[in-house]
Parts: C-alpha cells; structure tokens; sequence
C-alpha cells in the first residue's frame, strides 16, 4: 500500500512504529534488570518507558489509520486493517500491563507481567514484520498482496511473469 504520509519521500508510519518498538524493548531489559537486583528507580524508569511507547505507538496508529483510510483498492485496506488491529492489540496488552504497574510503589513488575511484556514484545515484533511484508509500499504504489514468492522479485518481474502466464 502505497503511503499518503511521506517525509522525504519516505512513508511516516515505519519511521513512527520504531520508536515504541524501542521505548517496550528498553523497558523489558530495565524491568529484567531490577529482577536482577538494580535499585527500584530502574523498575520506575521501566514503567515510564512503556508510557512513552503507549503514546508513542498510538501516534503511530492513528498515521496507519489515516493511511488505511485512503487505500485505493479493497485489499490494501484489509491488509492495513489488520496490521492496525495487530498494532492496537499490542497497545492494549502494554496498556493493561502500565495499568497493574501503577498499583505497585516503585511501579515494578513480578515475573508474570514480565512474561506478558516479552508475549507483547513478540506481538509488536510480528506485527512490524506483517506491515513491511504484506502492507509496505511497493515500487509503482500497487495495492496488492504479492504470492510470497514473488514478493522480493523487482517491481516489473512479476508483471512480466504474469503476462506471459496470460499468453499461455
């Protein structure tokens, strides 16, 4: 799908998705770090790190969405529905994990919620790898879902492959 939003050429949504990825990945190392032993400010630095990556990632789907809603053909629009919904998902895990933490005096987590950031972290990991694979911007702006063997082959490749499928 090809991106309204671009700066410098370049779509906005990969460039906003990297910074919540970052902001959750550095508070699951402080909060696996303050289960080692590091004192409890690094537990509260955690949870401020997954508070920036709440809004951080909330910019970032409201920029999918505005690019979802102006998909010219249908399937581009399902693909960027679902790496939305895939992306509000993970949001909403982090968000009820920032939630319990607010409950605990240093805003430190147990093992469990540690287990569930880790499950989030695998989430927004899948989800990122789901809009560059199937709702990335190809190099004409087609809106299609290329068969995952073609996907890597250059822009006119396919094209041709599938005009001679035609002739045939």
């Amino acid at each position: 799908m090809q991106s309204r939003l671009r700066v410098a050429g370049n779509p906005v949504h990969p460039l906003l998705l990297m910074f919540p990825l970052g902001l959750f990945a550095m508070a699951i190392i402080f909060d696996v770090a303050s289960r080692l032993g590091a004192p409890s400010m690094v537990a509260t630095l955690a949870f401020w790190n997954l508070i920036a990556g709440l809004v951080g990632g909330a910019v970032a789907v409201s920029v999918a969405g505005i690019d979802t809603a102006s998909a010219r053909h249908a399937r581009a629009a399902l693909t960027g529905t679902l790496g939305m919904l895939l992306d509000l998902g993970v949001l909403i895990m982090f968000a009820v994990i920032a939630l319990i933490r607010l409950r605990t005096a240093d805003r430190g987590t147990d093992s469990g919620l540690l287990a569930l950031e880790f499950a989030g972290l695998t989430a927004a990991g899948f989800s990122a790898w789901f809009g560059g694979r199937f709702g990335g911007s190809r190099a004409r702006g087609t809106a299609v879902l290329a068969p995952l063997g073609q996907a890597d082959a250059p822009a006119g490749v396919s094209a041709r492959r599938s005009e001679r499928e035609a002739a045939a």
